[in-house]
C-alpha cells in the first residue's frame, strides 16, 4: 500500500455536492493499494501514518506525529497511486489492486484507524471526489508500506 500524505491546515471531500468528510489541522492520506496487499501491509501503513513525524516542535522541527499534534486524519482512496508511470506516456494500472480487493483494504485500513484515532474522515471508495485542502508548509511524502 501505498500513501502520498500531506500536512493540512484543513482538507475536505465532497462527492456529488455533499461533503463526505473534512479535517482541520492534520494529514491528508491519499491511499492506493496494489495487487499482494494484505491486512499486514495496511497495519504497517497505518502506523506509518500515526507516528510519522512531520509536525513542528516548539523549535520549529518536524519532530511530532500525528497524534502528538491531536491532529485529523483524511484517508481517500486513489488507485491511481498504484499506476507504473516508468514508460511512455500514459499510465498502466496493471499493479493496482483488483476494485473490490482495494475497496476492501481501504475499508479496513479505515475501521482499523478509527478504532487507533478518534479523527479519522474519509472520501467515498470508487466515487468521483472532489479534494480540497490547504497545504501546511508545503509538506508531501510518499509513505509506502512495503
Amino acid at each position: 500500500m501505498k500513501a502520498l500524505i500531506q500536512r493540512v491546515r484543513h482538507a475536505s471531500v465532497t462527492v456529488d455536492g455533499r461533503e463526505t468528510g473534512a479535517i482541520d489541522h492534520g494529514l491528508l492520506a491519499l491511499v492506493g493499494v496494489e495487487k499482494g496487499d494484505d491486512e499486514q501491509q495496511a497495519e504497517r501503513l497505518l502506523h506509518k501514518l500515526l507516528h510519522y513525524r512531520v509536525f513542528s516542535d516548539a523549535q520549529g522541527k518536524m519532530n511530532l506525529n500525528l497524534q502528538q499534534a491531536d491532529g485529523g486524519l483524511l484517508l481517500v482512496s486513489q488507485f491511481t497511486l498504484a499506476a507504473d508511470t516508468r514508460k511512455g506516456l500514459r499510465p498502466s494500472f496493471s499493479s493496482a489492486a483488483p476494485p473490490a480487493e482495494g475497496e476492501r483494504l481501504f475499508a479496513y485500513l479505515v475501521e482499523r484507524a478509527s478504532a487507533a484515532w478518534p479523527r479519522v474522515a474519509t472520501g467515498e471508495f470508487g466515487a468521483d471526489m472532489q479534494v480540497s485542502l490547504v497545504n501546511d508548509g508545503p509538506v508531501t511524502f510518499l509513505l509506502e508500506s512495503r
